[in-house]
């Protein structure tokens, strides 16, 4: 039971850097000097980047192929009753976080391409 509660808990941590600064709330380094207009830019971005999902298309094929991996390699290696299921379930998980990540990295691109558009120096 303590191993389920620990899986539990992975896609928490893994979504976790997603509060901050990053996703549809990320905020880029402009270079140089801020127009009037900056905040309503970017305001207009972030909206933009979250009109993306919290997953991307892909997120459902990096989960199977994950689960694919890490039961495939248990049930080789060593497939001991219940090892290949629960190797099969962290798979999973590790690849809808991977699939979670990669979307908030996309949102963050769009963000920045969105800014580069109305005339801002993006450099992170």
């Amino acid at each position: 039971m303590l191993r389920f509660k620990v899986l539990a808990a992975v896609p928490l941590l893994c979504l976790l850097p997603a509060c901050e600064n990053s996703g549809s709330k990320y905020t880029p380094i402009i270079d140089g000097a801020v127009g009037p207009n900056y905040s309503n830019d970017l305001a207009y971005c972030q909206a933009l980047a979250s009109q993306q999902g919290t997953f991307s298309n892909n997120t459902a094929a990096t989960a199977a192929t994950g689960a694919a991996a890490a039961g495939g390699t248990t049930a080789v290696l060593n497939n001991k009753g219940t090892n290949v299921r629960d190797a099969a379930l962290v798979g999973a998980v590790a690849g809808v976080a991977v699939g979670a990540l990669q979307q908030q990295q996309n949102k963050e691109s769009i963000i920045k391409n969105c800014m580069r558009g109305r005339g801002y120096r993006v450099v992170g």
